[in-house]
């Protein structure tokens, strides 16, 4: 029989088959399979689920049938206490697997990765066990310094003797060039025993493995000290060595330009990367604005292949908001245009704005019509409405059940709502030039405090980033994605809104009153080649209520039905008189009398 070898400091790994108590189990090997990857012995007496699923593999469909015609997986006895419990086989020796991956599929009946799939019982992934894979040619990191127990490295060393660091006093002597994760974990857990805590130990684990593993020699490296970003090259092999205090034992050379630059004249996208609050932070996702940065003062730093030199690179796109055209002032029927061009102006300055006002004013229809201009399009838009018992889990991420399209199980997974999704879309490399409009119809109608959560922090803070609840990710808003909610103020709820809304938003009042909403019925007809006498009875009906937050908006008479035979009275009489009924009740007021087309007709004849 072939002889396995345990791949050396790797523990035993399990999957939890659904629906039982069965599980399987199995351990790395030293050899190699098929694809490069360390073969995987999957060991007697482990559970294996006994249906296939669709979109199982052609090869592991084989090899489970060849495993059952050898009897190397046998039936399972069914346990009486779990009836609901699927079939399952045994497996009656040890079986040997090209890959984590393809037992992993042996296991589930369907494709898995095994990485993932995998779990010490600890829960740890078997992927903290392996070596690091591919990543990209070159990465940037921001590594922090300016304050290492009270020490400013940036300015006493760093800068001066050409590295970078990482405290490292209670690490025993690393062996490895490539440490794993887990090989990591085990050195943390036990040097920093007492002295962290179990936050501080994951956080430090992942800062260690960044920096002695995932760094690499050409990566950008970047640190703030003074006030300034220092932007270098990183030129060596992280190395351990003594250092006073272990403030800074774990080390990589770097070159160091002089020039450096002041923080609030970086761009926003980097100065939202620099805001995470770790000591090792990924810049990857702006490492063309750092190139930026450099390439004046540092033409001939070493280039990744992959990327053309700054002078052939074509220039970065700006973010704007297109101008306000004739042709838009005409769709929209404002006869102002300085108005469009100041809500243009507001969004760029604020971000976020609010159109508040009476029904009937427009106020959805104007926010898509806008949304979709300055954005270049529908796809750039996204649309929700807020409501009582809107949320944050809702609206931006949270746990919610959901079924495996395989399993049919049902498990709780973190699921990104409309404004995660439509950041993610705007953040991603290619559309950072590009607006994204987020409209949120009805916003006043939700517990905005509940709603927005910690994200209520970034509307104002468009330059920081918050850690998340969930996900516990750190998260930024995207200086392109922009904010337009809508407001009725027939209910009185817009005095409900509070002092940090109003600080974060730019209302904008959409009234019968005011421009661009006055006279635009009378200009809808009028391009519309209809009798003009609507308009005549909505402004003598709104002079006749006297209260602007209950005024009747336009829109109720722009629609084709209204100018049927009929249609007038009829839309009187079931939209605009319903709304004064509910303004006056109580009043015994005979609402049809006073506010009946019949009725102003005689007023303004």
């Amino acid at each position: 029989m072939q002889q396995h070898d345990r791949l050396p400091g790797t523990p035993e790994f399990r999957i939890k088959l659904p629906k039982s108590a069965g599980e399987a189990r199995g351990y790395l090997l030293t050899e190699f399979g098929g694809n490069g990857t360390h073969k995987f012995l999957l060991q007697e007496g482990s559970r294996v689920a006994a249906e296939a699923w669709p979109g199982l593999g052609d090869h592991t469909r084989r090899l489970r049938a060849e495993l059952r015609e050898d009897h190397a997986l046998a039936d399972a006895p069914r346990d009486p206490e779990l009836p609901q419990a699927l079939p399952q086989w045994v497996a009656t020796r040890d079986i040997a697997c090209n890959s984590s991956s393809a037992a992993a599929a042996l296991v589930y009946g369907y494709d898995a990765s095994g990485p993932e799939s995998w779990r010490t019982p600890e829960g740890h992934p078997l992927a903290d066990y392996l070596s690091t894979g591919w990543r990209a040619p070159r990465k940037a990191w921001l590594v922090r310094g300016s304050n290492v127990s009270g020490h400013n490295l940036v300015r006493e060393l760093w800068l001066k003797e050409g590295f970078t660091s990482l405290a490292g006093a209670h690490l025993p002597p690393l062996e490895e060039a490539d440490p794993t994760k887990s090989a990591l974990r085990r050195f943390v857990e036990d040097g920093y025993e007492g002295a962290a805590s179990y936050n501080q130990k994951r956080g430090l684990v992942d800062e260690l493995h960044a920096f002695l593993t995932q760094m690499r020699v050409g990566d950008t490296v970047a640190t703030i000290g003074d006030g300034r970003l220092h932007v270098g090259r990183i030129t060596g092999e992280a190395v351990q060595t003594a250092s006073p205090g272990g403030l800074s034992n774990l080390r990589r050379t770097v070159t160091w330009p002089a020039d450096s630059h002041p923080y609030e004249e970086l761009p926003e996208e980097v100065q939202q990367k620099l805001s995470v609050q770790h000591d090792v932070v990924d810049l990857t996702g702006v490492l063309e604005a750092l190139d930026g940065l450099t390439a004046p003062s540092d033409p001939a730093a070493p280039r990744s292949p992959a990327r053309p030199p700054a002078a052939e690179r074509p220039p970065a796109r700006e973010l704007s908001l297109p101008d306000v055209t004739e042709a838009l002032a005409a769709d929209l029927l404002v006869h102002d245009r300085a108005w469009l061009a100041e809500m243009r102006e507001l969004l760029t300055d604020e971000r976020q704005l609010v159109l508040y006002g009476p029904p009937g004013t427009g106020k959805t229809y104007l926010a898509m019509k806008l949304a979709e201009h300055f954005g270049g399009g529908p796809e750039q838009v996204k649309i929700v409405q807020f409501h009582p018992s809107y949320a944050y889990e809702d609206f931006f991420e949270g746990f919610r059940p959901m079924e495996d399209a395989e399993t049919r199980e049902v498990a709780f997974r973190l699921t990104a709502g409309p404004l995660r999704e439509l950041a993610d879309l705007a953040s991603r490399e290619g559309n950072r030039h590009i607006p994204h409009f987020l409209i949120i119809d009805e916003i006043n109608r939700a517990n905005l405090a509940k709603v927005f959560g910690e994200l209520y922090f970034l509307l104002e803070y468009r330059t920081r980033s918050v850690r998340l609840t969930y996900s516990g990710d750190d998260f930024a808003l995207p200086p392109n994605l922009f904010v337009i909610g809508t407001m009725n103020t027939a209910d009185r709820s817009i005095a409900l809104v509070d002092a940090a809304m109003r600080r974060r938003f730019a209302f904008v009042e959409l009234s019968p009153r005011t421009e661009p909403t006055a006279g635009l019925l009378a200009r809808w007809l009028e391009r519309e080649g209809k009798d003009p006498e609507p308009a005549r009875l909505l402004d003598t009906l709104n002079t006749l209520i006297g209260e602007t937050d209950f005024a009747i908006g336009p829109s109720y008479l722009m629609k084709p039905g209204v100018y049927r035979n009929g249609g007038l009275e009829r839309t009187w009489r079931t939209k605009i008189l319903p709304l004064l009924e509910e303004y006056h009740y109580g009043e015994g007021l005979d609402v049809a009398a006073r506010y009946g087309i019949e009725a102003l007709r005689e007023r303004h004849p």
